[in-house]
């Protein structure tokens, strides 16, 4: 969950500071002959109420010390005043940068839970730093907010319950094939004196089928339900249409190999009808590597 939620506020980074420091720069003034402490910390408790979810707002000097306690709902949270925050990187991004900035999610003191904070430079009329704002968002909350569609949103919490449900009856089905391939292939025990040829071709099919519907089950569970993903996700997407297709093309491929056979043996007439499933395997093979071809090229 935390890699999918750090990739999701990978994208909606810029709308998130954007957001954040659109309150900075609505509320705080800036640049004024004498900025004075109460004048900001009065400016901060008006952020307060303009944002739902947030942990903590401070202040702290051109030297990076803190110069208020935390401004929190949270009593717990209350204090910091005379913290030295000079090493974190929100204090000097927005030193160097000399604008607003969004750090990377990072372990809270607070909390333990991964956060971000904006930090905001504030210069007296002459350009001199004074002071830098900050505030404290969870990376859930902020991820709520600019992305309404994640992970921890009602939405993304249905989609993953619907995602887990269908991995569930896919799963199901994908046991009762190998089951029923299993059983047909062991009809008759372990004497293989009585093994059947066509139940062997009908257990391949089956246990083939299984294979693919699993394969395809693990990918949408890891991927939609647990949150994981390749570091490529167009190449995991390819990768695991190649495997379904395969192994269906696998399939239909035993499939026609033993209705030549069957038909050989028993009736010729029909034997066309394995020579038309022989030629649709054909054509998904082709399908298959033009495919392949097309994905390696927008690759290179």
């Amino acid at each position: 969950m935390i890699i999918r939620e750090i990739q999701q506020f990978a994208e909606i980074r810029p709308r998130a500071r954007a957001y954040l420091c659109y309150l900075f720069t609505r509320n705080i003034p800036n640049r004024m002959p004498e900025p004075s402490l109460e004048v900001i910390t009065t400016s901060l408790d008006k952020i307060v109420h303009e944002v739902e979810e947030f942990e903590a707002l401070y202040l702290l000097d051109a030297k990076g010390e803190q110069v208020i306690n935390n401004i929190t709902d949270d009593p717990h949270k209350k204090g910091g005043l005379g913290q030295n925050r000079s090493a974190k990187s929100y204090y000097y991004r927005a030193v160097r940068e000399k604008r607003c900035v969004l750090s990377d999610p990072y372990p809270s003191a607070l909390t333990n839970d991964l956060t971000v904070t904006a930090s905001y430079p504030i210069y007296d009329d002459v350009g001199s730093l004074r002071y830098i704002a900050c505030i404290d968002v969870s990376l859930e909350h902020i991820l709520k907010i600019a992305h309404p569609s994640s992970l921890e949103s009602i939405f993304g919490k249905s989609s993953r319950f619907i995602y887990a449900l269908f991995s569930l009856c896919l799963l199901i089905i994908a046991m009762l094939l190998l089951y029923n391939g299993m059983r047909s292939l062991f009809t008759h025990g372990f004497d293989f004196n009585l093994l059947d040829i066509e139940a062997m071709f009908e257990s391949t099919i089956l246990i083939t089928l299984s294979l693919a519907i699993f394969d395809l089950v693990k990918t949408i569970f890891e991927e939609e339900v647990l949150g994981r993903s390749e570091r490529d996700e167009s190449s995991g997407v390819h990768k695991t249409m190649v495997r379904f297709l395969g192994s269906i093309i696998i399939a239909l491929a035993i499939e026609a190999l033993m209705l030549v056979f069957k038909y050989a043996i028993i009736d010729t007439s029909h034997i066309v009808n394995a020579v038309y499933l022989i030629v649709g395997v054909t054509l998904l093979l082709f399908g298959l590597a033009f495919y392949l071809k097309a994905i390696s090229h927008k690759r290179d």
